[in-house]
């Protein structure tokens, strides 16, 4: 049994020992801890090269997997949707405009699922080691962004060899704007996957859901097709009305001189990402407090 002298000196002892970091949960559902998020950026540069390592590990090919899966979904494109179906590409060769199509939606769609398992893929780490959760939603921007630098290479090359070899392509100013959208795609994605990722840590049917949309969201995106082939007034403001749309026209119109470049479409993506961040934010920071109890 502790003597009283023994119990002073803890006491005194405690009283006089620092910390340098207090975990305590924040109450404000809209708070980001900017300085914590600049104190945890090695472990955030060591996530984003174990996931972009640990893709296609144990695998022959290894990164050319990154080359390999755009190119065969183009072949595939041009042979079903250009040379059975018809389907017309506003005058721009198949290879080009299906291979920004692909790449551009194959970044949404990724960031967007892997955002949206966030919680629930980073349990064990999570239940063992501190660091802004926040983080593991832009460790899966990051990781994509990479993949996706390597497609727009592809598409840089074959672009090349288009203009080399006489065909007309149209760059227009708007390619100033290329990195903002971008940027406005990384964070729509984030914005949709925080808020599954929050709900599917309670309900894992979501996340199966979530699959079946996105595989059929493609075909509402203008990808596979120009928006100009859609001349039904109503389906067009329908399909115009998809915040990913206008982004995905945005880009074809400044690098190709087919689509649609409309800033007031863009508005609307803009502003539709911000109340989707704001909301997903919320929500995020609302189901981290206790989300290890229910995944």
């Amino acid at each position: 049994m502790a003597n009283k002298t023994d119990i002073q000196v803890n006491k005194q002892m405690n009283e006089n020992q620092k910390y340098d970091t207090v975990i305590t949960p924040r109450d404000r559902l809209l708070a980001i801890d900017w300085k914590e998020l600049w104190r945890y950026r090695d472990m955030f540069v060591l996530f984003v090269q174990r996931n972009f390592r640990t893709a296609y590990k144990q695998t022959i090919l290894g990164p050319l997997w990154f080359l390999i899966t755009p190119v065969l979904s183009v072949i595939v494109y041009v042979t079903v949707f250009g040379g059975i179906a018809n389907i017309p590409t506003d005058g721009v060769p198949p290879i080009l405009f299906y291979l920004l199509g692909i790449s551009v939606w194959g970044y949404f769609a990724s960031c967007l699922s892997a955002t949206s398992n966030s919680f629930v893929s980073n349990a064990d780490i999570f239940g063992k080691v501190y660091f802004p959760r926040i983080i593991m939603p832009l460790v899966a921007v990051t990781t994509n962004l990479l993949s996706f630098a390597i497609q727009l290479a592809i598409f840089a090359v074959f672009y090349i060899y288009y203009v080399a070899t006489g065909t007309e392509l149209t760059i227009h100013w708007q390619i100033v704007l290329f990195p903002v959208l971008i940027i406005l795609l990384a964070l729509m994605a984030v914005g949709f996957g925080m808020i599954f990722s929050s709900m599917t840590t309670k309900y894992r049917d979501l996340q199966i859901m979530l699959n079946k949309v996105i595989s059929l969201w493609v075909y509402i995106t203008p990808v596979i097709y120009p928006l100009s082939m859609v001349t039904n007034p109503k389906l067009h403001l329908a399909m115009s009305l998809n915040p990913v749309t206008p982004v995905m026209e945005a880009m074809k119109f400044s690098l190709l001189g087919a689509g649609q470049f409309s800033w007031l479409w863009l508005a609307y993506s803009a502003g539709f990402t911000l109340l989707l961040l704001i909301f997903g934010l919320m929500l995020f920071n609302k189901v981290q407090k206790s989300f290890m109890d229910t995944v």
